[in-house]
């Protein structure tokens, strides 16, 4: 799969027009119930390659947007409160009602779990929400206990190269090879304040309480995790009281780590399908 030149013929670009925003992305050609999937920090819906295209993309109706500042969308207007958790959760809910979107999944990937979360009380069209790479956060001192290897490189307007290469390292099993060259790409071509201010958001205590909205969630949560994952503890996720838990418990994805929809893409669209069919 990871052989298909992307774009594909079978894949709609979306250019959506949200008041002052310019949202890009790709809608594949499915007819299903409605798979939204929301990128991470200096990623883009590229990232997303392997789920729009294939059989997952053949039977939903998956779609992917590339966040303010990331990909093809262009900067928010106010890049202070737009980079931020309630920024892109409102983004995500403008592009679900824009796209008349019902019944539908909303998958997030690291920093887009996170503007999952926070979107969760905006998103009624939402059946059920997938999380992964994303250790829900709390407040107080223990808030960010669920990381074990946060670089401050995701929080860095300028980066340098082997801060880049550092971190994409990360993103990945132990040894992963090949890292993806669009990855390497989306992060250089962020805009730098997208990292800028959320870490200045981050540090004014202006996020919001994640693991409160897990403990409050009335629709399905799904919570996904590569076992050689670098950035994100297990154990924490394990811990984290989820009364709408998916299965029950967190789900494992073997030879894994922060990328499991790139890494072990058949994995994951299975576990996914599992998801969308149960909900």
């Amino acid at each position: 799969m990871s052989d298909q030149p992307f774009p594909g013929p079978d894949l709609r670009p979306l250019n959506l027009q949200i008041g002052a925003q310019t949202i890009a992305g790709f809608e594949s050609a499915g007819a299903g119930r409605p798979i939204l999937l929301i990128h991470g920090n200096s990623s883009s819906s590229h990232i997303w390659q392997k789920q729009l295209q294939g059989p997952l993309g053949a039977k939903y109706r998956v779609i992917a947007i590339d966040l303010p500042g990331h990909g093809a969308s262009s900067p928010p207007p106010h890049p202070e409160s737009d980079y931020s958790g309630r920024g892109y959760a409102a983004a995500i809910s403008a592009v679900a009602r824009e796209l008349d979107l019902r019944s539908t999944i909303v998958v997030g990937w690291s920093l887009g779990g996170h503007s999952v979360l926070n979107a969760a009380g905006s998103l009624p069209m939402a059946a059920g929400l997938m999380i992964f790479g994303t250790p829900p956060i709390g407040r107080g001192p223990e808030g960010f206990a669920g990381f074990k290897g946060l670089s401050k490189t995701v929080f860095t307007a300028s980066p340098s190269e082997a801060e880049i290469q550092e971190w994409a390292r990360s993103a990945f099993a132990p040894g992963y090879k090949p890292i993806p060259d669009f990855l390497i790409e989306d992060f250089r071509r962020t805009d730098g304040n997208a990292r800028a201010c959320l870490g200045a958001s981050a540090q004014s205590g202006g996020l919001v309480d994640e693991v409160a909205i897990v403990g409050d969630m009335k629709i399905p949560l799904a919570i996904v995790q590569g076992r050689e994952e670098q950035i994100v503890d297990l154990g924490y996720l394990q811990r984290l009281p989820a009364p709408t838990l998916w299965r029950g418990t967190v789900q494992v994805i073997d030879g894994a780590g922060h990328s499991p929809h790139w890494e072990q893409a058949d994995a994951f669209n299975e576990m996914l399908d599992a998801f969308a069919a149960s909900v």
